[in-house]
């Protein structure tokens, strides 16, 4: 092969990502929180970046703000009193050892208690097992087993069980109207109960199918998860980006800033560092203001394209927002992305931990996007139209005969919506719903 060396001369388009289109990309991807940290990071950095606070409160995701109140005027003296009706101070452990030290204790049985409790895993079961604490407390097997004894009397009863199984025991036996079957089930057919084997069950105890499903409706109202009811975080809460709006019976969207600090340029340091004649001073001054232009333009851009994407959404689910949930039409990003004339990729980024409030609650804008499902008719179901009709069939099925899988592909395909056993099944496991076998009731 003859190889020569020479200069060629060549065309080519390339994009060059900049430090502002990177900026730019970023702050359109930012959720209202990131948002808000970013911009007291670049005020931190840049003197000529003035943020103002709002004083914005914590929204409720299940309120509509659209609707005047008159309760608004009384939004400035609100101190947040009402977030900390619902919270309940204090740890499980910590609501432990309050109980603990009201009893008349020996230091050596506190050490083995206090030991006990802090190895609670976060719904209150026990994390070691008994072999393992003897060799890490040095004590005998019955001073292990009596504060162990001692750690499950206390409250919230079912605290300290090793297993679902001895949880759900503790409260059994702690509760006057339970049916003597229940204990017996829980006690010796823990595992056929669980897999529903009742017929088996009754045969056993001599009892009738009923007395099982009545044992069933009692253990229904047991706590699997004594501990989880201590919060230990601080619920979240959302801030919509996007308010669905009505005007004279005129659906509209608009832009939720109030939670965002208002970005301002700081002319009076300006003013004075532009007095002296330092070229330094000057290209620092020049660097900044720049820094300033680049910011301003990715925020307005940021709410340019939000303001495209919600109200392409409103326009393509109108019936949603009339209506409700169950008129979600399929639509993809693509779609969203051509009508406004953008790439997928920016769509995808607007959408980013983003929520919108509508009459019906705050809902994630990716919530609205879901592909078609085959359907007879000429209008095409969404995954999300699909799920909420399964929930619907199943929530109203005989509970004696439940619908199987194939049932309800049978039922959909009725309705013009064609899907396969398999995705019922997928998406009845997303659902979180027991398949028919568990579902069914005996009387």
């Amino acid at each position: 092969m003859d190889m020569q060396i020479g200069i060629l001369q060549q065309q080519s388009l390339k994009l060059t990502m900049t430090q502002e289109l990177k900026q730019a990309i970023q702050i359109l991807q930012y959720s209202a929180q990131e948002l808000s940290s970013f911009l007291e990071s670049k005020a931190l950095e840049n003197p000529l970046i003035q943020l103002e606070n709002s004083n914005i409160k914590l929204m409720d995701p299940h309120f509509d703000y659209t609707k005047k109140s008159k309760f608004r005027a009384m939004e400035k003296d609100d101190k947040d009193w009402m977030q900390q009706i619902a919270h309940r101070s204090g740890t499980l452990q910590e609501y432990l050892l309050f109980q603990t030290n009201l009893k008349a204790l020996t230091n050596s049985e506190q050490k083995v208690i206090y030991y006990l409790i802090y190895n609670l895993d976060s719904n209150g079961y026990l994390t070691i097992d008994k072999q393992e604490g003897l060799i890490t407390l040095q004590v005998t097997e019955e001073e292990l087993n009596k504060a162990i004894h001692f750690l499950q009397s206390l409250e919230p009863v079912g605290v300290g069980a090793q297993s679902l199984q001895e949880c759900l025991l503790l409260q059994a036996n702690k509760k006057r109207n339970c049916p003597p079957v229940v204990k017996e089930i829980l006690q010796d057919h823990f595992m056929d109960f669980a897999e529903k084997r009742w017929k088996i069950i009754a045969k056993q105890l001599s009892v009738s199918i009923g007395q099982i499903q009545e044992a069933a409706d009692f253990i229904q109202t047991l706590d699997p998860r004594p501990g989880a009811q201590f919060i230990t975080e601080r619920p979240s809460y959302v801030v919509p980006d996007l308010i669905v709006t009505f005007d004279q019976s005129m659906l509209g969207v608009q832009l939720f800033e109030k939670h965002l600090p208002r970005v301002q340029f700081q002319r009076d340091y300006y003013t004075m560092m532009s007095s002296y004649k330092d070229s330094q001073v000057k290209q620092f001054l020049k660097e900044k203001s720049h820094d300033f232009h680049w910011l301003m333009k990715g925020l307005e851009q940021r709410k340019e394209t939000l303001l495209k994407v919600g109200s392409s959404i409103l326009q393509k689910q109108v019936n949603f927002f009339l209506k409700g949930k169950e008129y979600l039409k399929p639509m993809t990003m693509k779609e969203v992305a051509d009508e406004i004339g953008t790439h997928e990729s920016t769509v995808s980024r607007a959408v980013r931990e983003k929520y919108i409030q509508t009459p019906f609650g705050t809902f994630e804008l990716k919530y609205f996007f879901s592909a078609a499902l085959l359907s007879l008719e000429e209008s095409n179901a969404s995954a999300v139209q699909v799920k909420n009709k399964i929930a619907y069939l199943i929530q109203h099925e005989d509970k004696i005969k439940p619908l199987s899988d194939q049932a309800i592909v049978e039922h959909l395909h009725g309705e013009g919506i064609v899907v396969s056993r398999r995705t019922v099944a997928k998406y009845r496991d997303q659902l979180k719903i027991l398949p028919s076998s568990k579902r069914r009731r005996f009387v």
